[in-house]
């Protein structure tokens, strides 16, 4: 699995996150939406997991390893004033 929940604050996406990691993630962030996502080490995300991290809007810590979501997804995912 790619989505693990390090601590309390702090998500960790790293890898190719599968279709599969998307009920996860969206559990983690259901239970503490005030985490960190941690990406840094992601490489790669399915549509699913990206359309969470959307709706979700959660602080990230990254920039992603992955050229696509660094190029294409984290523009989406700024927040107003960050």
């Amino acid at each position: 699995m790619s989505v693990e929940r390090l601590d309390d604050a702090t998500i960790r996406l790293h890898g190719i996150c599968p279709i599969e990691d998307a009920e996860p993630l969206l559990q983690c962030l259901m239970a503490t939406p005030e985490a960190v996502v941690d990406w840094s080490d992601c490489d790669a995300a399915h549509t699913a997991v990206v359309q969470i991290l959307l709706a979700a809007k959660p602080r990230l810590r990254g920039p992603p390893r992955g050229a696509f979501l660094r190029d294409v997804v984290v523009p989406l995912l700024v927040r107003p004033g960050e």
